[in-house]
């Protein structure tokens, strides 16, 4: 019998393609992101705009697919995508059908849109994002919980999308995985950015696949799996430049949260900070800090994972006030439809306080999750 306290901190939408199109200003439309079958000769559906690497669509509602089958799963449409893809009613079925009582729930396709060089399209196309996403949970938001697209280009513009999506109920904001180089997150051009999210009590997500860089995931490379394994490393290069730039310093009550990085490698962040600044902290830190480059993480960062067991090893390093376990659905790595059994398998030895913060308490408290 599945236990309906579950809650997943990091799922995804899969948006309709024709969306951008349907909601961009006319002077976008010719240059909204959509879809384009067999590209380059390679059979499926590939989501594509202007300079990104095209992907495939059929890999954002993977979710359930034995590993052997990917390949032919691939190739498909978004006409075989779940019916959860357009249909907010069908997602609260598949919901109940995984255990799960409510979802923080990212973009799939607008990902890859981070990379965008057209920054006034990439505005555009985050905006018209926002009001879809906030339309489709509205059918049940208390479990339906959308999370924001935000672009800092523009550090006034960007706070005020972000209050625009306050307003409009939706949970948190992503921003870049990581920025452009010249404008690292310490840069305080974006004290008014941090500020309004700390009053708005909006915790802002660095997902995988959002840098500014393009260090993304190219499915025509060789180097897929070299490229999948390291993505997590454009955010642990944010998250020191937050601690040791002095921004968590600067505001204490901003929220971050690492999202589908796992969680292992953080007990060695937080070691390796800590052994770096006492050592050299007064010749190369930025910023002044009142508290271990540690403690900063343990009061303001959160880490998402979907089924990596690892980090258990080391809970009392960085664990369930931090730790949250995610769904992932429907994407490929999801744990959909056993997500139940994945729980119950890898934190059987955990106690029970523990797990409820990891499947569910962190989770609501961190959203203002309320059921």
């Amino acid at each position: 019998m599945a236990d309906y306290s579950v809650i997943s901190a990091d799922s995804h939408f899969v948006e309709p393609p024709s969306m951008w199109k349907e909601r961009l200003d006319k002077k976008f439309r010719d240059k909204a992101p959509h879809t384009v079958k067999d590209l380059n000769g390679k059979a499926g559906e590939y989501f594509v705009c202007e300079n990104i690497s095209p992907f495939p669509v059929a890999a954002f509602f993977g979710a359930g697919v034995p590993s052997a089958d990917l390949p032919e799963h691939n190739k498909k449409g978004m006409d075989q995508a779940p019916a959860s893809v357009w249909d907010p009613a069908a997602r609260i079925k598949d919901q109940d059908r995984d255990g799960v009582i409510a979802e923080a729930i990212y973009t799939s396709m607008g990902m890859p849109l981070y990379m965008l060089d057209d920054v006034e399209l990439r505005a555009a196309c985050f905006s018209a994002y926002n009001d879809w996403a906030a339309e489709y949970c509205s059918h049940d938001p208390k479990r339906l919980l959308p999370l924001g697209l935000i672009t800092l280009e523009d550090i006034q513009a960007g706070t005020k999308e972000l209050e625009r999506c306050a307003k409009k109920g939706i949970r948190g904001a992503m921003i870049w995985a990581e920025p452009p180089g010249d404008h690292p997150y310490s840069d305080p051009i974006y004290d008014p950015f941090w500020a309004a999210a700390s009053d708005l009590n909006m915790p802002l997500s660095l997902h995988i696949l959002t840098g500014r860089k393009g260090t993304g995931i190219d499915f025509f490379s060789k180097n897929l799996a070299l490229q999948a394994t390291t993505l997590y490393h454009e955010v642990e290069r944010s998250l020191a430049v937050f601690v040791l730039g002095g921004v968590l310093e600067r505001f204490p009550n901003l929220k971050v949260v690492s999202a589908e990085n796992d969680v292992a490698w953080v007990p060695y962040f937080m070691w390796r900070m800590d052994l770096i600044h006492g050592r050299l902290g007064s010749m190369g830190t930025p910023a002044e800090l009142s508290m271990k480059p540690s403690d900063y993480v343990k009061r303001q960062v959160y880490a998402t994972f979907i089924n990596e067991p690892l980090f258990i090893r080391t809970l009392d390093l960085y664990g369930p006030d931090n730790a949250m376990w995610s769904s992932d659905y429907p994407h490929t790595a999801a744990t959909w439809p056993r997500s139940q059994d994945f729980i119950n398998k890898t934190f059987s030895e955990l106690d029970e306080t523990a797990r409820r913060k990891i499947v569910h308490d962190t989770a609501a408290k961190l959203y203002n999750i309320e059921l």
